[in-house]
């Protein structure tokens, strides 16, 4: 091993260590694991894992609800250089054949609930040799989670470098195929660093991992209080009740939000005669009405920042009270610019998009170098995310870039090329527009405007997008037209087509 490798795993080890008998986990059934149980829970998983022929640089293809289990994959992969591709378990199934066919798996973890949405025709699946259910009874050629763990945890842990993968976490699909960001061990470990150092993050912290262990914000949050010898609180699907339960009865320090957590937790709390007393950290994105109601009736203070699957999660942060509208100033391990076309900085003041370096940015996204050669351009990774700074160095998001727009309803990334392409496979549409609107209680909804000539109605656009892309990526707002603004060459005006139908909606 390398005298400079600090890996995932190592995290856990040293934890074993130094928090022995501390709880690391409270498992989705109420069971408390501490840090040296669940070390010896993870070596006999990756025991498992290696006695299956996974081994480094293979990829575990995962479709599932949180669970305990599945936070120990994330241990186990780290410790023998396997590399966890979580699937967002919300996507339709043409959505997880075209994944499997970029990632190329050689395992297979899945909740039974999801065999149907897996490829038929087995496309991308030819290397699987690993195949586990999460829970109930697996069918033939299936094994039960469980019966991976070796009793004996004795497989050879290999040499894994700190700049190797870590995960390959899909994000939004510009190109119709999400594109796996590749994180590597480095990324992880500063990123954790990073925001331990900036919440003052102790051991005494707890986390509700209630957010998907998909998405990075839940991930980033549960990785990052552990690395502080912190405890993580398995929910296995956000439940706003239950989750004012578990934060008061263990004390929860730490809650990640995407629109509408937070204000059903809040809602939940006053229902319940509960203040919350504990909570002391709640980081995400919402709206300012929702913030400052946190800050009226908790002790807890909101944190924003402006962070991207891509940079392992933020890249400036602060507490909103302290600048509020801001995205704070750079994280320590974190260099960030604002350019403009020609990436040459501009003023403060002045927008442009926004550039980011340094050992959290990813390591590239999965088998498209020539993404990669463009993204990472002149040494900085490019966001395609615009914003500003202003004279005390404080950055502001303005919008995503044009070619980049992107929809995040509930905090869900949803590109509308994608959503898009799906309504233009109905013969009626001559044209389509997909943009973000405001709405209350996601935070941004999704509306088109369709371009046709024929009959075709708002019921019909909806149902086809759902049957055919993740449920999340509908419309909820469809209107029609006999003829979209079209610029010069042809192409649809997006801003012509928002100046002219956005303000039919209301939030």
């Amino acid at each position: 091993m390398h005298v400079h490798s600090f890996t995932v795993y190592d995290v856990l080890v040293r934890n074993a260590g130094c928090h022995p008998g501390r709880p690391a986990v409270v498992t989705e059934d109420g069971d408390t694991v501490t840090f040296t149980r669940l070390l010896e829970r993870v070596d006999a998983l990756a025991t498992g894992l290696a006695g299956a022929g996974l081994g480094k640089g293979d990829r575990v293809l995962v479709i599932a609800q949180n669970s305990v289990a599945y936070f120990e994959l994330y241990f186990a992969c780290a410790r023998q250089g396997i590399v966890p591709y979580p699937l967002n378990w919300r996507l339709s199934a043409d959505e997880v054949a075209r994944s499997c066919v970029r990632a190329r798996p050689r395992a297979l973890v899945i909740d039974e609930a999801y065999h149907e949405v897996l490829p038929g025709d087995g496309a991308g699946l030819e290397g699987v040799t690993l195949k586990a259910q999460l829970d109930g009874n697996p069918p033939d050629g299936w094994i039960g989670f469980d019966r991976l763990r070796s009793p004996e945890a004795t497989a050879e842990r290999p040499e894994v470098a700190a700049d190797e993968p870590f995960a390959i976490i899909p994000t939004a699909a510009v190109d119709v195929i999400p594109r796996g960001a590749v994180l590597t061990h480095t990324n992880v470990v500063t990123a954790n660093l990073q925001t331990a150092a900036a919440m003052n993050l102790v051991p005494a912290d707890g986390n509700l991992l209630a957010l998907p262990l998909f998405h990075i914000a839940a991930l980033g949050s549960g990785l990052a209080v552990m690395q502080a010898g912190g405890q993580n609180v398995v929910m296995p699907r956000f439940d706003p009740a239950e989750a004012v339960r578990l934060i008061d009865a263990h004390g929860l320090t730490f809650i990640s939000d995407f629109p509408p957590v937070l204000v059903s937790v809040l809602d939940q709390a006053k229902e319940q005669g509960s203040d919350l007393p504990s909570l002391r950290i709640v980081n995400g994105l919402d709206s300012p009405d929702t913030i400052e109601r946190l800050h009226a009736e908790t002790g807890a203070d909101f944190w924003s920042g402006f962070g991207q699957t891509e940079t392992t999660g933020w890249v400036t942060l602060q507490r909103f009270r302290d600048r509020p509208g801001a995205a704070g100033v750079p994280g320590p391990a974190c260099r960030v610019r604002v350019v403009d076309d020609y990436d040459r900085d501009v003023p403060p003041g002045t927008a442009g998009e926004i550039l980011a370096r340094g050992p959290t940015v990813f390591h590239g996204y999965f088998d498209q170098p020539e993404v990669n050669e463009h993204t990472f351009r002149g040494g900085w990774h490019h966001t395609g995310d615009v914003g500003r700074f202003d004279t005390d160095g404080y950055l502001h998001y303005v919008k995503r870039k044009p070619e980049k727009d992107l929809i995040k309803p509930g905090g869900e990334n949803v590109y509308p090329a994608e959503v898009e392409t799906t309504i233009m496979e109905l013969p009626e549409a001559s044209g389509v527009c997909v943009f973000g609107v405001p709405d209350r209680k996601w935070g941004e909804g999704i509306m088109a405007v369709v371009e046709t000539a024929g009959d075709l109605s708002a019921a019909q656009v909806v149902d086809h997008v759902g049957s055919r892309i993740a449920r999340f990526k509908r419309p909820q707002h469809v209107a029609f037209t006999d003829s979209l603004p079209r610029d010069e060459s042809g192409a649809v005006d997006r801003e012509a087509v928002k100046a002219k139908w956005a303000e039919t909606v209301s939030g």
